[in-house]
C-alpha cells in the first residue's frame, strides 16, 4: 500500500527498513476446483479458502499506480515482455492488471459464497452437499436447484446487435464451459445474436442422436431433421421436410462435415453451420460462399442449469432429459408396428426441440411435417398437415403435451397418421384413446411432457 508520492509513507518505509513492492504475482488457493471434486468434505473445502492471497491482491490493486498485480497466468508472457523491453510497466498496463485482479477477487468471493450456501445440517453435523446435477430421475423439487445462483461469465464477444438492430448484445461464457459458446468461427462474418440462438437450437437437436444427424433450424424451430447412415443422405431427408422454410436457416451436424454433404448444402442458401469439424475438402467446397458462417464446436458443454431472465429476476431449471421409449405405455388395443415405433421415437426426440404447442410427424428417422408454437394443439396438427411436402400415409405423430380433446387425433387421422405418442394426463384421455381405437390408430403414453417455451 506504500505510495511513492506521499512523504509520510516514504518516511515510515525508511524507519522500518522496508523496500517498496513493485510487482505482486499471486495464484489463489484452488477453491473452485476443490468445490467441484466429487465427495469433497467440508473441512477440505474450508481449508481451500485463501485468506492472505486475496488480501494482498486487493491491496496491490488499490495501489495500482505504484504496484503491478498479476493474477492471471495468461498475462505472464506479456508482462515479462514489457519489462524486458522498457524495464517497467506502463500506467495502462498497471490499470488493466488491477481491473483483472478486482474481477478475480470478486469472482473468488462469489464462488465461496455460492458453495457455502450448499452447506447443510445433517444428523452428523454440517456437511457440504451441493445440488446434484443431473438430479435424480423424476426429481423436480427445489432441493435439486442451487440455493444461491452465482454467475461469473466474462464477455467473450460484443455482437453487432441483438434480436433487432436497435438492441445491443454480447456473448458471455465461462472460459472452460465448452459447447457452442466455445466454438471457433472458421469462415464468414461475425455471428449475430439470432445466429447464436438458432445455432444453439440446431446444435442441441443434432446432438440428440447417435447416428449421423442433421437439423435445419429456422427461428429456433426445426424446418427439418433426419438421421441416416450417411450424412449427405441425412441432409437430403431433412431438407425434404420443408425446403421453403430451410432457405436462410442454420444447420446443426453431429459428425465432421464431409465433402459430399458440403456439396449438397452448397446448393441452398443457409446462414450458418455448426459441426464438430470440417474436412479440408468440405472447407474448399464451402469457401465460395463468403457469407456462410462455419462454426467448429469440438466439445459438448458441461451439464448445467438452464437460465432465462424475467423482469426483476432469473429463472433456473434442469435440462429436459428423457429416458425414451422404455418408459412408455401402450394405451390402445393396437400396438405400434416396428416402423411406426421408429417414427414415434424419432419424432418424440424432435418434439422436445419444437416450440409448444408442438406436433411432429415422422417416418423412421425423418421429419415429415412440423407444427410449432400454436395456441391450440389442433391448430398445430392442421399447420403440420398444411406444410407437409412428403406423403403422410402411415406417419407417426409426436405431441409434446397431452391432447385435451379428440379433435387433434381426428385431424391427424385424416392426414394419414397411424400412430401417436403423447404424455397423457388429460381428463379426456379415455375419449382420446377411444377415438384412436375406433380409427385403428396405435397410441403410446410417455408419462412425461416436453414443453419448450
Amino acid at each position: 500500500l506504500a505510495r511513492p508520492d506521499l512523504p509520510e509513507h516514504q518516511r515510515q518505509m525508511r524507519e522500518l527498513g522496508l523496500q517498496p513492492i513493485e510487482l505482486l504475482v499471486v495464484n489463489l488457493y484452488p477453491f473452485v476446483a476443490t468445490a467441484k471434486k466429487p465427495g469433497v468434505g467440508l473441512d477440505e473445502l474450508i481449508e481451500n479458502i485463501d485468506i492472505g492471497g486475496p488480501t494482498m491482491v486487493r491491496a496491490a490493486a488499490k495501489n495500482f499506480a505504484a504496484v503491478a498485480v498479476v493474477t492471471d497466468p495468461s498475462d505472464y508472457s506479456e508482462v515479462a515482455a514489457e519489462y524486458e523491453k522498457s524495464g517497467q510497466l506502463s500506467p495502462a498496463t498497471h490499470w488493466r492488471l488491477a481491473r483483472t485482479a478486482f474481477e478475480r477477487i470478486a469472482a473468488y468471493d462469489a464462488a465461496i459464497a455460492s458453495a457455502l450456501s450448499e452447506v447443510r445440517e445433517t444428523a452428523s453435523g454440517l456437511a457440504y452437499q451441493p445440488a446434484a446435477f443431473p438430479p435424480a430421475a423424476g426429481g423436480s423439487a427445489a432441493s435439486d436447484l442451487p440455493v444461491r445462483l452465482t454467475l461469473d461469465l466474462p464477455c467473450r464477444a460484443s455482437l453487432r446487435y441483438g434480436e433487432n438492430p436497435h438492441q445491443s448484445a454480447a456473448l458471455y461464457a465461462a472460459p472452460d464451459a465448452g459447447g457452442l459458446a466455445a466454438g471457433v468461427c472458421l469462415q464468414g462474418k461475425e455471428l449475430s445474436y439470432n445466429n447464436w440462438v438458432d445455432l444453439d437450437a440446431a446444435w442441441q437437436l443434432a446432438q440428440e442422436f447417435s447416428a449421423p444427424a442433421i437439423a435445419i433450424i429456422k427461428h429456433t424451430n426445426p424446418a427439418g431433421c433426419a438421421t441416416a447412415p450417411e450424412l449427405a443422405e441425412a441432409w437430403r431427408q431433412a431438407l425434404a421436410c420443408d425446403p421453403v422454410s430451410a432457405f436462410g436457416g442454420v444447420v446443426g451436424v453431429n459428425r465432421v462435415l464431409d465433402e459430399a454433404t458440403a456439396a449438397e448444402i452448397h446448393k441452398l442458401f443457409v446462414e450458418c453451420i455448426a459441426a464438430p469439424g470440417y474436412t479440408p475438402e468440405a472447407r474448399a467446397v464451402l469457401a465460395g460462399k463468403k457469407q456462410l458462417r462455419l462454426l467448429q464446436v469440438e466439445s459438448p458443454a458441461r451439464a448445467g442449469w438452464q437460465l432465462r431472465s424475467i423482469s426483476g429476476g432469473v429463472l433456473a431449471q434442469t435440462p429436459d432429459q428423457d429416458d425414451g421409449a422404455p418408459a412408455w405405455r401402450q394405451v390402445t388395443r393396437r400396438a405400434p408396428t416396428a416402423q411406426e415405433m421408429a417414427g414415434l421415437e424419432f419424432g418424440w426426440r424432435v418434439a422436445g426441440h419444437v416450440k409448444s404447442n408442438a406436433i411432429v410427424m415422422a417416418r423412421g428417422g425423418q421429419t415429415l411435417a412440423v407444427g410449432a408454437g400454436q395456441m391450440s394443439r389442433v391448430d398445430s396438427v392442421k399447420i403440420a398437415g398444411m406444410k407437409a411436402r412428403l406423403p403422410l400415409a402411415g406417419a407417426s405423430l409426436a405431441s409434446d403435451a397431452f391432447f385435451p380433446f379428440p379433435d387433434g387425433i381426428e385431424e391427424a387421422a385424416k392426414l394419414g397418421v397411424t400412430a401417436v405418442v403423447q404424455p397423457g394426463g388429460s381428463v379426456k384421455d379415455q375419449d382420446v384413446i377411444e377415438v384412436c381405437d375406433r380409427l385403428g390408430l396405435a397410441m403410446m403414453f410417455t408419462g412425461r411432457r416436453h414443453f419448450r417455451h
